[in-house]
């Protein structure tokens, strides 16, 4: 196994894609809006993944946060709403923000779970500050660390419960950025003492099971890198200020943020010392470039995989309509 997520390029595979993917082995996939037809059909992709690997627990991911950023889109699929909403109930009723926020995300998981869909790229944790890039806006869950941890903790039992595993982004926090990172590459200037505020969610669900970079360059940490390729940052900050050891992807390494071939960027995420790259869209000669320079998974990274792919309950598909009700009643609150 290679410690890369491969994007695909349809709403199947092709020939040639199969050949490659089983020869290359990567550590999972990722799925956009060009992969989704409807529920037959992402099932039958999701089994034929399985199939091709062998590996019940094969990690196949999903940016499916609700609100702008959702790939299951309706008819086939409800919409869910995006994080400020849980924000803004918790200035009425904390608790009730809290459960709201669970019993989405158990909704949100279920209908991921239903078509083999394993991995949601959620909770965001990144705290929101004024005058940032719209980038994150609605898509955070507040402006207020803890809070942020508190909803986030929130979600990220709603998902387990309903069998998916949530991957905390963006570590160690995208919230200050000025500029959008899939454009360009942000350079947040703050000092250590305001990026603590930060950190601060991450540290508290410091046990999740994956997480995800920033493709963004913090100059109290490494003024020359950005989080994504510094092992400054990745070893000094998240794993050990932070406190995580769960998986860590980076984000998505054809973002313009990063500089360099889709095979240099991957290599030097892994020697800064991620567990695996993500590398979205499913263009051939990128993914054998990825493929080649790659070295197998670390036994390390292959550990953290396992423990994490086992942070799920079985689902229940029969509470779906009870938990969106649930979850639209207590936002009614607010």
């Amino acid at each position: 196994m290679i410690p890369v997520v491969f994007g695909l390029a349809g709403a199947a595979l092709s020939a040639r894609e199969r050949d490659f993917f089983r020869e290359a082995d990567p550590a999972g996939y990722i799925l956009f809006g060009r992969n989704v037809v409807d529920r037959a059909q992402l099932r039958a992709l999701t089994d034929d993944l399985r199939t091709l690997h062998g590996r019940t627990d094969l990690p196949i991911l999903i940016d499916q946060e609700g609100g702008r950023v959702q790939r299951m889109k309706p008819p086939e699929w409800p919409v869910f709403p995006p994080g400020a909403v849980f924000d803004r109930l918790w200035e009425v009723a904390p608790m009730s923000a809290m459960e709201a926020a669970r019993a989405h995300a158990e909704a949100l998981a279920l209908t991921l779970s239903e078509v083999g869909i394993s991995v949601d790229c959620l909770p965001l944790l990144d705290v929101r500050q004024p005058g940032a890039s719209d980038v994150i806006g609605d898509r955070a869950l507040g402006a207020e660390p803890v809070r942020v941890a508190s909803i986030g903790r929130a979600i990220l039992d709603g998902l387990a419960a309903g069998g998916v595993v949530g991957v905390m982004k963006h570590m160690p926090g995208h919230g200050r950025a000025g500029v959008d990172s899939h454009l360009s590459l942000p350079v947040v200037e703050a000092d250590a003492a305001a990026l603590a505020s930060d950190i601060t969610p991450f540290q508290r669900l410091a046990d999740a099971p994956m997480g995800m970079t920033a493709h963004v360059v913090y100059t109290a940490w490494d003024p020359e890198r950005p989080a994504t390729l510094s092992p400054t940052v990745i070893d000094g900050v998240i794993r050990k200020q932070i406190g995580f050891d769960g998986f860590l992807f980076t984000d998505d390494i054809d973002m313009k943020a990063l500089s360099g071939t889709p095979a240099e960027k991957a290599v030097a995420a892994i020697a800064a010392g991620c567990d695996a790259v993500l590398d979205c869209w499913a263009r051939m000669d990128e993914m054998e470039a990825v493929a080649a320079v790659l070295p197998t998974m670390a036994a390390a990274s292959v550990d953290r995989l396992d423990r994490a792919m086992a942070m799920r309950s079985a689902p229940d598909a029969a509470r779906l309509d009870d938990l969106v009700a649930k979850r639209d009643a207590l936002l009614a609150l607010a």
